[in-house]
Protein backbone atom coordinates (compact mmCIF):
# COMPACT_ATOMS: atom_id res chain seq x y z
CA UNK A 1 0.00 0.00 0.00
CA UNK A 2 1.23 3.49 -0.79
CA UNK A 3 2.49 5.52 2.13
CA UNK A 4 1.35 8.81 0.58
CA UNK A 5 -1.44 10.44 2.58
CA UNK A 6 -4.49 11.82 0.78
CA UNK A 7 -3.69 15.47 1.57
CA UNK A 8 -0.21 15.13 0.03
CA UNK A 9 -1.56 13.23 -2.97
CA UNK A 10 -4.03 16.05 -3.75
CA UNK A 11 -1.17 18.55 -4.15
CA UNK A 12 0.59 16.55 -6.86
CA UNK A 13 0.20 17.82 -10.41
CA UNK A 14 3.18 16.15 -12.05
CA UNK A 15 4.87 12.76 -11.83
CA UNK A 16 8.57 12.68 -12.73
CA UNK A 17 10.04 9.22 -13.20
CA UNK A 18 13.45 7.66 -13.54
CA UNK A 19 13.84 4.82 -16.08
CA UNK A 20 16.43 2.20 -15.10
CA UNK A 21 15.15 0.22 -12.11
CA UNK A 22 11.92 2.25 -12.08
CA UNK A 23 9.95 1.99 -15.33
CA UNK A 24 12.36 -0.53 -16.83
CA UNK A 25 14.59 -3.35 -15.64
CA UNK A 26 18.25 -2.72 -14.96
CA UNK A 27 19.07 -5.93 -16.83
CA UNK A 28 17.55 -4.54 -20.05
CA UNK A 29 20.02 -1.67 -19.99
CA UNK A 30 23.02 -3.67 -18.81
CA UNK A 31 22.44 -6.90 -20.76
CA UNK A 32 20.89 -5.58 -23.99
CA UNK A 33 21.47 -1.88 -24.58
CA UNK A 34 25.07 -1.58 -23.40
CA UNK A 35 26.33 -4.68 -25.28
CA UNK A 36 24.56 -3.53 -28.46
CA UNK A 37 26.28 -0.16 -28.21
CA UNK A 38 29.69 -1.72 -27.73
CA UNK A 39 29.14 -4.16 -30.60
CA UNK A 40 28.17 -1.31 -32.95
CA UNK A 41 30.40 1.46 -31.61
CA UNK A 42 32.47 1.45 -34.80
CA UNK A 43 29.44 2.87 -36.65
CA UNK A 44 29.92 6.21 -34.89
CA UNK A 45 32.67 7.53 -37.22
CA UNK A 46 30.18 7.19 -40.10
CA UNK A 47 27.99 9.73 -38.28
CA UNK A 48 30.85 12.17 -37.67
CA UNK A 49 29.23 14.95 -39.70
CA UNK A 50 26.10 14.97 -37.55
CA UNK A 51 26.43 18.05 -35.34
CA UNK A 52 25.48 16.26 -32.08
CA UNK A 53 27.97 13.47 -32.78
CA UNK A 54 30.74 15.93 -33.66
CA UNK A 55 30.02 17.92 -30.49
CA UNK A 56 30.02 14.77 -28.34
CA UNK A 57 33.39 13.69 -29.75
CA UNK A 58 34.77 17.14 -28.85
CA UNK A 59 33.33 16.80 -25.33
CA UNK A 60 35.11 13.46 -24.88
CA UNK A 61 38.41 15.03 -25.95
CA UNK A 62 37.88 17.92 -23.50
CA UNK A 63 36.91 15.61 -20.63
CA UNK A 64 40.01 13.45 -21.10
CA UNK A 65 42.17 16.59 -21.18
CA UNK A 66 40.59 17.99 -18.00
CA UNK A 67 40.55 14.72 -16.05
CA UNK A 68 43.80 13.09 -17.15
CA UNK A 69 45.81 15.93 -18.66
CA UNK A 70 46.04 13.79 -21.77
CA UNK A 71 45.56 15.04 -25.32
CA UNK A 72 43.77 12.60 -27.62
CA UNK A 73 43.49 13.45 -31.29
CA UNK A 74 42.18 10.43 -33.19
CA UNK A 75 38.74 8.93 -33.66
CA UNK A 76 40.12 5.58 -32.49
CA UNK A 77 41.17 7.09 -29.16
CA UNK A 78 37.73 8.66 -28.67
CA UNK A 79 36.05 5.34 -29.46
CA UNK A 80 38.32 3.55 -26.97
CA UNK A 81 37.29 5.94 -24.18
CA UNK A 82 33.61 5.58 -25.06
CA UNK A 83 33.92 1.80 -24.93
CA UNK A 84 35.65 1.99 -21.55
CA UNK A 85 33.08 4.43 -20.14
CA UNK A 86 30.24 2.18 -21.34
CA UNK A 87 31.81 -0.81 -19.53
CA UNK A 88 31.98 1.35 -16.39
CA UNK A 89 28.39 2.62 -16.86
CA UNK A 90 29.74 6.12 -16.53
CA UNK A 91 27.10 8.86 -16.51
CA UNK A 92 28.97 11.01 -19.02
CA UNK A 93 26.77 13.23 -21.19
CA UNK A 94 28.66 12.66 -24.49
CA UNK A 95 28.54 8.88 -23.95
CA UNK A 96 24.80 8.98 -23.30
CA UNK A 97 24.22 11.15 -26.37
CA UNK A 98 26.18 8.80 -28.64
CA UNK A 99 24.51 5.70 -27.22
CA UNK A 100 21.18 7.16 -28.34
CA UNK A 101 22.43 7.50 -31.91
CA UNK A 102 23.63 3.89 -32.04
CA UNK A 103 20.43 2.52 -30.47
CA UNK A 104 18.17 4.44 -32.88
CA UNK A 105 18.77 2.02 -35.73
CA UNK A 106 18.24 -0.99 -33.48
CA UNK A 107 14.91 0.30 -32.23
CA UNK A 108 13.68 1.32 -35.67
CA UNK A 109 14.61 -2.06 -37.17
CA UNK A 110 13.00 -3.96 -34.29
CA UNK A 111 16.29 -5.47 -33.13
CA UNK A 112 15.54 -4.04 -29.68
CA UNK A 113 12.24 -3.35 -27.92
CA UNK A 114 12.29 -1.00 -24.96
CA UNK A 115 11.52 -2.90 -21.77
CA UNK A 116 8.93 -1.44 -19.41
CA UNK A 117 7.23 -3.24 -16.55
CA UNK A 118 3.62 -4.21 -17.25
CA UNK A 119 2.25 -1.89 -14.57
CA UNK A 120 3.74 1.16 -16.31
CA UNK A 121 1.40 1.63 -19.32
CA UNK A 122 -1.66 0.97 -17.15
CA UNK A 123 -0.63 3.61 -14.64
CA UNK A 124 0.43 6.08 -17.32
CA UNK A 125 -3.13 5.86 -18.65
CA UNK A 126 -4.66 6.19 -15.18
CA UNK A 127 -2.51 9.14 -14.13
CA UNK A 128 -3.22 11.08 -17.31
CA UNK A 129 -6.95 10.35 -16.98
CA UNK A 130 -6.73 11.88 -13.49
CA UNK A 131 -5.28 15.08 -14.95
CA UNK A 132 -1.64 14.47 -14.05
CA UNK A 133 1.25 15.17 -16.38
CA UNK A 134 4.17 12.73 -16.60
CA UNK A 135 7.81 13.35 -17.38
CA UNK A 136 11.05 11.38 -17.48
CA UNK A 137 14.40 12.20 -15.87
CA UNK A 138 17.18 9.77 -16.70
CA UNK A 139 20.94 9.79 -17.11
CA UNK A 140 20.34 8.42 -20.61
CA UNK A 141 20.06 11.11 -23.28
CA UNK A 142 16.64 12.55 -24.15
CA UNK A 143 17.09 10.97 -27.59
CA UNK A 144 17.57 7.52 -26.01
CA UNK A 145 14.68 8.04 -23.60
CA UNK A 146 12.28 8.84 -26.42
CA UNK A 147 13.42 5.81 -28.41
CA UNK A 148 12.80 3.46 -25.48
CA UNK A 149 9.22 4.65 -24.94
CA UNK A 150 8.39 5.04 -28.65
CA UNK A 151 9.54 1.47 -29.34
CA UNK A 152 8.55 -0.21 -26.08
CA UNK A 153 7.36 -3.77 -25.68
CA UNK A 154 3.87 -2.25 -25.15
CA UNK A 155 4.00 -0.06 -28.25
CA UNK A 156 4.42 3.71 -28.37
CA UNK A 157 4.14 5.05 -24.82
CA UNK A 158 5.70 8.43 -25.60
CA UNK A 159 2.24 9.95 -26.08
CA UNK A 160 1.85 9.85 -22.28
CA UNK A 161 4.98 11.90 -21.63
CA UNK A 162 5.03 15.69 -21.48
CA UNK A 163 8.74 16.28 -20.83
CA UNK A 164 12.12 14.56 -20.95
CA UNK A 165 15.13 15.60 -18.85
CA UNK A 166 18.70 14.30 -18.92
CA UNK A 167 22.06 15.27 -17.46
CA UNK A 168 22.18 18.37 -19.64
CA UNK A 169 19.78 19.80 -17.05
CA UNK A 170 22.16 18.71 -14.28
CA UNK A 171 23.46 15.69 -12.34
CA UNK A 172 20.78 13.37 -10.99
CA UNK A 173 22.16 13.55 -7.45
CA UNK A 174 22.36 17.35 -7.33
CA UNK A 175 19.68 19.32 -5.46
CA UNK A 176 20.05 22.22 -7.90
CA UNK A 177 18.96 19.97 -10.78
CA UNK A 178 15.58 19.28 -9.17
CA UNK A 179 15.14 22.99 -8.47
CA UNK A 180 15.84 23.69 -12.16
CA UNK A 181 13.30 21.07 -13.29
CA UNK A 182 10.59 22.57 -11.05
CA UNK A 183 11.32 25.98 -12.51
CA UNK A 184 11.16 24.65 -16.07
CA UNK A 185 7.80 23.01 -15.29
CA UNK A 186 6.61 26.20 -13.54
CA UNK A 187 5.53 24.18 -10.50
CA UNK A 188 6.20 24.30 -6.80
CA UNK A 189 8.48 21.40 -5.77
CA UNK A 190 5.76 19.86 -3.55
CA UNK A 191 3.50 19.57 -6.60
CA UNK A 192 5.94 17.08 -8.16
CA UNK A 193 6.16 13.38 -7.26
CA UNK A 194 9.55 11.89 -8.13
CA UNK A 195 9.90 8.13 -8.62
CA UNK A 196 13.32 6.45 -8.56
CA UNK A 197 15.08 3.36 -7.25
CA UNK A 198 18.19 5.33 -6.20
CA UNK A 199 18.19 6.78 -2.70
CA UNK A 200 20.76 9.51 -3.47
CA UNK A 201 18.44 10.88 -6.16
CA UNK A 202 15.45 10.73 -3.83
CA UNK A 203 17.39 12.55 -1.10
CA UNK A 204 18.23 15.41 -3.47
CA UNK A 205 14.65 15.72 -4.75
CA UNK A 206 13.29 15.49 -1.21
CA UNK A 207 15.63 18.23 -0.01
CA UNK A 208 14.19 20.74 -2.48
CA UNK A 209 10.63 19.77 -1.51
CA UNK A 210 9.51 17.10 -4.01
CA UNK A 211 7.25 14.28 -2.89
CA UNK A 212 9.29 11.09 -3.36
CA UNK A 213 8.76 7.33 -3.59
CA UNK A 214 11.34 4.62 -4.10
CA UNK A 215 10.57 1.79 -6.52
CA UNK A 216 11.77 -1.54 -5.18
CA UNK A 217 11.74 -3.73 -8.28
CA UNK A 218 12.94 -7.38 -8.34
CA UNK A 219 16.57 -7.59 -7.26
CA UNK A 220 16.61 -4.28 -5.40
CA UNK A 221 16.20 -3.41 -1.71
CA UNK A 222 14.14 -0.61 -0.22
CA UNK A 223 16.03 1.97 1.84
CA UNK A 224 13.85 5.08 1.63
CA UNK A 225 11.04 6.37 3.82
CA UNK A 226 8.39 5.65 1.20
CA UNK A 227 8.62 2.55 -0.99
CA UNK A 228 6.43 0.60 -3.42
CA UNK A 229 7.12 -2.46 -5.53
CA UNK A 230 4.98 -1.41 -8.52
CA UNK A 231 3.38 1.74 -9.92
CA UNK A 232 -0.01 0.20 -9.06
CA UNK A 233 0.65 0.91 -5.37
CA UNK A 234 0.96 4.64 -5.93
Amino acid sequence: MSLISQNVDSQIKYILSDIEGTTSSISFVVDELFPYFREHIQELPKMAQVSEVKESFAQVINMVKEEEGKSITTTEEVIAYLDQWCREDRKATPLKTLQGFVWKKAYEEGAIKGHVYDDVPTCFNKWRANGLKIGIFSSGSIHAQKLLFQHSCFGDLSKHLSNFFDTNTGPKRDVATYKAIAEILDLEPNQILFLSDIIEELISADEIGYQTIQLVRPGSTGNWKQTVSTFNEI
